[in-house]
């Protein structure tokens, strides 16, 4: 990145930007007209200035003949200079109605800026709507608090997100706007140091962004951090990510505190002048007043309890009510160090905050907001803001983890010990940023803080095994052929018992959704459910589950045959080489991924089925699908052509493919993993290779996360050669 470019971030760019557009828009006013003037509003009326940013223009007048005339000899030559423009005409009048009723015409017209004409008519514009709001604000309120929620709804939490919108998530730009409504209404003190501070970088951050990828753009997504980063002068794209979500936390906290404050001043307009403080208890040491969690008086003795922060921690989450900020800071000045091991009170609140639901999700963010959560877990400084770079995963690793720990409470009561559940959903990626496989190095970390907790020793070994083999049941599931017995009984051998087993079912199902919905899909949930069930069946009786028969509607009856029942695609067809290749080729042209294959052979008739899934969500036509299996499966290789051309064209990836043997995970097979970038026709060309290469396939399950996939092959035969695997292997990475 050049200086020059380094040049354009900052206030000093910004004002010079805006400098600029002042001098440029003011010379496009035709002259000197009484009654008329252009105001500037949003970023250019505070100055704030992105390289690439749109202008908000006010063209004001006083009923003034041919004023379209007037707008239209200024919009024309800006939208001819290909900048972003949105504008508005009005009479002072007509700009005080809207803004009456329109409380983000208001916000824009509390940063009006004159540029050029009449300045007198712009001075009584802007002095008006400011007094305006003064007088409307507090009514307005609820308008303004349901936009806002509405659009943290869709864009999510800055502090949080690995792609987020610099400008409309929580935390963003856009709410340092709300922040200066509400201070400038006189409702409350918003825009301290701290807050001015990190809207000041968030908005070096979206110059850098637009410098970065040369237009307009907010949201800052992984493959722009790196350049982002450079031209900030940041180590790195995770080092930008971390700052990101401090300046946003700063700024969602500021938030939370001012919409308390309005609440407060909504109560008491409602209740009249006359105070009426009232407490009730909510929970030990904790009353509500004024709809905060605050302290009992009792609870502020000489020596305060250990656990009282936790306590009040799982009263705000179980309640739903917020902790007033001078209870948290008293929490965070006054609070003695938990003592190894915990005592039982306070291990209780931790799995009660746990396990409170939606709740958990803010009584957690003010805790770690005031450094309460470092003084419980001292290895949570490490995990803050900590970035996952696998595209699967929406947050942050801190945001993951209590993200995880609040949809392991939907399978609370599926389990016998819903308190390990909590813990080890918790629990479950302490490991990552470390050295080595993260399962492997979280496990004795989630085992020491299990212990430091107060659980006793037969707990801390469950702990430690849910954290180590929490990736276990999802693995299993998409990548190995289910009615293998060696698949059941290697997973029975792992779990060891019914009561670890539905943990692990209920964490992985957790850990998916907190992932993302990449993560997760139906046919992945019922993969693990028939897995579960099979090891179930095991470790209940002590004898392996029955493979389930073929389909006898496909043992019968002419071929081919066609089947299709929902996700299930079932042909029965003469065995032939390329069968499965050419089927998989013919879903690819019906844009179906396939998600799992079982190939088998009885008397010459060979049986494929497919489990899919419609790519983009677009239903696909049954008619045309059964068609066209049926000249694939019959030997029709038209199909095939018209896919080879786009399969070529769509090889390729970041990351060099990787050819993995694994000849005991399966009883008259070997399996070879696939792991690579997905693109169009993978399975097809993977399908047809092996074929070419001599190799049977008897099954196959087909496992993406985000772009990549780990697609496995059930070889029959021992594969004892290490020149044949090879070779084979070799066939394999070049048809990816």
């Amino acid at each position: 990145m050049t200086s020059s470019m380094k040049d354009d971030i900052g206030a000093a760019a910004r004002a010079n930007r805006a400098a600029a557009l002042d001098s440029w828009l003011a010379g496009l006013f035709p002259g000197h007209l009484p009654g008329v003037s252009l105001l500037a509003v949003g970023g250019l009326g505070r100055r704030d200035c992105a390289p690439y940013s749109d202008v908000d223009l006010v063209l004001l007048h006083a009923g003034t003949a041919g004023i379209d005339r007037i707008a239209s000899a200024l919009w024309y030559p800006i939208w001819d200079a290909k900048v972003g423009l949105d504008h508005s005409v009005r009479t002072l009048p007509e700009a005080l109605s809207v803004a009456h009723d329109d409380v983000k015409v208001a916000l824009g017209l509390l940063d009006a800026r004159h540029l050029a004409g009449d300045p007198a008519l712009s001075g009584e514009l802007i002095s008006a709507a400011a007094d305006q709001w003064r007088r409307t604000a507090v009514r307005l309120m609820p308008q303004l608090r349901e936009l806002t929620t509405t659009r943290w709804a869709t864009h999510g939490e800055l502090a949080f997100l690995l792609e987020g919108d610099l400008k409309e998530a929580a935390g963003g730009l856009r709410d340092v706007t709300i922040l200066r409504g509400i201070g400038r209404a006189g409702v409350a003190d918003t825009l301290r140091p701290a807050v001015r501070a990190a809207n000041l970088r968030l908005l070096d951050t979206r110059d850098a962004l637009h410098l970065a990828v040369g237009r307009r753009v907010d949201r800052l997504v992984a493959q722009e951090r790196g350049a982002v980063a450079e031209l900030l002068e940041l180590d790195d794209g995770d080092a930008l990510l971390r700052r990101v979500a401090g300046d946003a936390r700063t700024i969602a906290h500021a938030v939370d505190d001012a919409w308390r404050a309005v609440d407060r001043l909504r109560s008491g307009r409602r209740r009249g002048a006359v105070p009426q403080t009232k407490r009730r208890p909510v929970a030990r040491d904790v009353v509500e007043q004024d709809g905060e969690l605050v302290l009992a008086r009792t609870a502020i003795g000489p020596v305060p309890d250990p656990g009282l922060s936790l306590r009040v921690a799982a009263a705000a989450a179980t309640t739903g009510l917020p902790i007033a900020r001078a209870t948290s800071e008293w929490l965070a000045a006054f609070s003695p160090p938990l003592p190894n091991p915990w005592p039982p009170a306070a291990r209780a609140a931790l799995v009660s905050l746990l396990g409170s639901g939606p709740g958990l999700l803010p009584a957690w963010e003010t805790c770690d907001r005031y450094g309460l959560i470092d003084a419980w877990l001292p290895e949570w400084a490490r995990m803050r803001s900590l970035p996952q770079h696998h595209p699967v995963h929406r947050f942050t690793l801190d945001r993951h983890l209590v993200q995880a720990a609040y949809e392991a409470t939907a399978y609370a009561r599926e389990v016998d010990r819903p308190d390990l559940l909590l813990i080890g959903a918790f629990l479950h990626d302490v490991g990552k940023g470390l050295p080595g496989d993260h399962s492997t190095v979280g496990a004795p970390i989630a085992a020491e803080i299990a212990r430091r907790i107060g659980l006793p020793p037969a707990d801390v070994t469950t702990v430690e095994k849910l954290v180590r083999l929490h990736l276990l049941l999802p693995e299993v599931a998409t990548r190995r052929d289910l009615s293998d017995p060696v698949t059941i009984s290697t997973v029975a051998g792992a779990v060891g018992d019914t009561a670890t087993l539905d943990l692990l079912h209920a964490l992985a199902r957790a850990d998916s959704r907190a992932t993302g919905p990449g993560a997760w899909s139906d046919w992945k949930g019922r993969l693990m459910a028939e897995l579960v069930r099979r090891v179930h069946t095991l470790l209940d009786t002590g004898e392996l589950p029955s493979p389930p028969e073929p389909d006898p509607e496909l043992l019968d009856g002419d071929l081919p045959a066609v089947h299709l029942d929902g996700d299930r695609v079932a042909v029965a067809a003469a065995d032939r080489r390329g069968l499965l290749g050419a089927i998989a080729a013919c879903l690819a042209m019906h844009r179906l991924d396939v998600v799992g294959a079982n190939t088998s052979t009885v008397d010459g008739r060979a049986i494929v089925e497919f489990y899919t899934q419609p790519r983009y969500g677009s239903p696909y036509d049954p008619v045309a699908l059964a068609a066209d299996l049926r000249r694939v499966a019959a030997g029709d290789v038209s199909v095939t052509q018209r896919l080879r051309a786009r399969a070529m064209s769509a090889r390729g990836g970041s990351a060099s493919p990787r050819v993995v043997w694994q000849r005991d995970a399966a009883t008259d097979a070997a399996v070879l993993e696939l792991r690579a970038a997905d693109s169009a026709g993978l399975l097809y060309r993977v399908a047809t290779a092996l074929d070419e290469a001599g190799a049977e396939v008897r099954a196959a399950r087909i496992s993406t996360l985000g772009g990549d996939v780990v697609d496995a092959f059930y070889l029959v035969g021992p594969w004892a050669d290490a020149s044949e695997r090879e070779r084979v292997g070799a066939a394999v990475l070049a048809a990816v």
